[in-house]
């Protein structure tokens, strides 16, 4: 098997086996060694008290591009420090999340992830930081 190929197996592995995403309404549209995209629509339930799509949606569709980014490698990658910045606010429509491996260590890897809405512009901006466990 290829190293992309492993990786888009690792990447699917982790979106699948996440029940969260799932409840929210997720879907993965692409994965791949360091990389993912995934997407949503948002609907009535995932908006705030002032009717726009609520932070913690945006925050949970990147921290999903996130993991499987981090974890399409096959090792197990877990979250040191996230940040996010919301730019814009949205009501409805699709949104979605690109993940993009900036720096991979042995121990430590860095990605940023943008939301966009469905014309491209950017909801809201994520940095993560993960730990690479050892593989036992």
């Amino acid at each position: 098997m290829s190293d992309e190929m492993a990786c888009v197996e690792a990447g699917r592995n982790v979106f699948e086996r996440d029940p969260f995403a799932r409840l929210l309404g997720m879907e993965l549209v692409r994965v791949g060694c360091g990389t993912a995209v995934v997407r949503m629509t948002v609907d009535e339930q995932h908006r705030n008290g002032v009717g726009t799509v609520h932070g913690g949606v945006l925050f949970s569709l990147a921290d999903v591009a996130f993991a499987v980014a981090g974890n399409s490698r096959g090792v197990l990658a877990v979250a040191l420090n996230v940040s996010i910045t919301f730019v814009k606010g949205i009501r409805g429509g699709v949104i979605e999340a690109v993940a993009r491996e900036v720096s991979l260590g042995p121990r430590v890897a860095t990605y940023d992830v943008t939301v966009t809405d469905e014309s491209g512009e950017p909801l809201a901006l994520f940095h993560g930081l993960a730990y690479r466990k050892r593989q036992r």
